[in-house]
């Protein structure tokens, strides 16, 4: 089975379009989306549009949820540039519809008798503003995959993809955990300014072999940063951009 995951939009449009007409290509047996719709961008709408349109099944992330808070305080006369402007261009229906977003999706499958749980997040289980560095320390990450009963967690947030197996000798199994980060499609934080999506591959042998391919995808980098530069949006934001920052 192979599962795309996507992250981090980010109301990125030009970056969104190069990943879905490469996943025309690709043909996936599932796509979903771990959060972060919007914020930093002026497509908020078009990006929620085309996400439902596709029927991609999404979870909330930080940004998503920020809507409960931020809207009610924006200023809509005001001429400074802020980065809250990102959430007043989000019109009422996409609002509705992020602010019903999972926290959570949670996959079960049964591989020759053996079961296999997989569960994304943005963030992490523990909360959704966790950042999930790769450098973590190992006790850590085991301690939370046990205790959320993930064999393989997935997640965003960071916007630096990575994919880190860790063995443990915890009895006679001696179970194996995958941790893996999608990286962002709309606002790469590893100096790679082009969009990034995973593609996890689940191969039902004897024992499940798990397999990641981190797909980057060039797209209209300039044209989404040139949208921030005329926008009420900081001009930091485009310079961030176009670096991969």
């Amino acid at each position: 089975m192979r599962i795309a995951l996507l992250s981090d939009i980010h109301a990125n449009l030009p970056a969104l379009e190069a990943v879905l007409d490469d996943l025309e290509k690709q043909q996936p047996d599932a796509v979903y989306c771990l959060g972060d719709l919007i914020g930093y961008q002026v497509w908020p709408n078009q990006v929620v549009e085309l996400v439902r349109k596709r029927g991609i099944p999404t979870i909330a992330g930080n940004h998503d949820i920020k809507l409960t808070t931020l809207r009610p305080k924006l200023d809509p006369c005001s001429q400074e540039p802020s980065k809250e402007y990102a959430y007043q261009l989000v019109g009422p229906k996409e609002r509705d519809y992020l602010l019903t977003l999972p926290r959570q999706i949670r996959l079960e499958f049964q591989i020759n008798n053996t079961p296999l749980t997989l569960l994304m997040v943005h963030g992490s289980p523990r909360s959704i503003n966790e950042y999930l560095l790769e450098d973590l320390p190992e006790a850590y990450m085991i301690e939370m995959a046990q205790e959320f009963k993930a064999d393989i967690l997935c997640f965003g947030h960071t916007h630096k993809p990575y994919h880190r197996v860790v063995h443990t000798t915890d009895g006679e199994l001696n179970p194996t955990y995958h941790f893996i980060n999608t990286g962002s499609v709309g606002k790469p934080k590893d100096g790679d300014p082009r969009a990034g999506y995973v593609m996890l591959t689940i191969d039902g042998q004897e024992r499940a072999t798990i397999s990641t391919e981190f797909i980057r995808l060039p797209y209209d980098v300039e044209k989404a940063a040139k949208a921030i530069e005329l926008s009420l949006l900081p001009n930091e934001l485009a310079g961030m951009l176009r670096e991969g920052k």
